[in-house]
C-alpha cells in the first residue's frame, strides 16, 4: 500500500514539473525566440562530439550514451540561464522586482518587502541572513539614499553589532543590476551564526515594518478590499 501511494504521488508530481517546464519555455520564448534552437543545438553538438570520439576510439555505444546524458545536461544548463535572463528582462523596471529577487535568494535568508517607502514609490526591502542585514532600494538613486539612511537609523535602535549592507538597484555607477542582486548577496562573507541571525530577525520583527505599522481604518472592511501580503523566506 505504501509503495502504491508513493508511486501515485510521484506520478502526480511529474505532470506538474513538466507543465512548469512548458510554461517556463513559453515565457522564455516570448523574450528569446531563438531559445529552442540554441538549446537543441547545444545538446546535439555535445552528443555529436562525444559520438565522434566514440567512433574514433572504437566505443561508439558507450560514448554515445555518455554524449546523450551530457547533451541533456548542457541543454538544461543553457535553458536555465536563458530563462533566468528572460525573466530578469521582463522584471526590469517593474515595481517590486527586487522583492521578487530577494524572495528567491535561497535558504537561510528572511525577506521583508517594503520596510520603507516614500510618496514617490521609492522603496526599500530588507533581507537578513548569515551575511547580516541587506537593504535593497528601488527607485530614484538620490531619494533612496535618504530612505536607506533613515532605515539604518531606525534599525540601530534594536540591532547592534550586525553588519548592514545597502544595495541600490540600477545600472549606474555604484548601483547593482537587478540580475546581479542574488549573486552579490551570496558572495557576501558569512559573519553571523544561526542564533545571531534568529536574534536579529526577532528584534527587527518586534520593531515592525511598513506594512504592520500601517494604520487600518476603523469599522467593517470595504467589500472587495484585501489585506496586504508580506513575503518571508527562510
Amino acid at each position: 500500500m505504501a509503495r502504491s501511494a508513493n508511486t501515485g504521488s510521484a506520478d502526480a508530481a511529474n505532470p506538474g514539473r513538466l507543465k512548469q517546464i512548458a510554461l517556463t519555455y513559453q515565457m522564455t520564448r516570448k523574450a528569446d525566440p531563438k531559445v529552442g534552437l540554441v538549446v537543441a543545438g547545444v545538446g546535439i553538438v555535445v552528443l555529436g562530439v562525444l559520438l565522434g570520439i566514440g567512433f574514433l576510439i572504437g566505443h561508439p555505444v558507450y560514448l554515445g550514451i555518455l554524449g546523450f546524458v551530457l547533451g541533456l545536461l548542457a541543454a538544461a544548463i543553457v535553458f536555465g540561464r536563458r530563462a533566468e535572463r528572460a525573466a530578469f528582462g521582463q522584471m526590469e523596471g517593474q515595481p517590486g522586482a527586487a522583492a521578487a529577487v530577494l524572495q528567491n535568494v535561497g535558504r537561510g535568508w528572511t525577506t521583508t518587502p517594503a520596510v520603507a517607502m516614500n510618496r514617490s514609490q521609492d522603496v526599500v526591502h530588507r533581507a537578513v541572513g548569515r551575511a547580516g542585514i541587506v537593504l535593497v532600494a528601488e527607485g530614484n538613486p538620490n531619494r533612496v539614499k535618504t530612505l536607506l539612511a533613515a532605515e539604518k537609523k531606525r534599525m540601530s535602535r534594536v540591532v547592534v553589532d550586525v553588519p548592514v549592507h545597502d544595495l541600490i538597484v540600477g545600472d549606474g555607477e555604484g548601483q547593482v543590476p537587478l540580475k546581479k542582486i542574488r549573486t552579490t548577496m551570496l558572495k557576501m562573507p558569512r559573519v553571523l551564526t544561526g542564533p545571531q541571525v534568529t536574534a536579529a530577525n526577532d528584534r527587527l520583527r518586534a520593531m515592525g515594518d511598513l506594512m504592520s505599522n500601517m494604520p487600518l481604518p476603523k469599522g467593517p472592511m470595504p467589500k472587495g478590499m484585501r489585506m496586504p501580503r508580506g513575503g518571508k523566506t527562510r
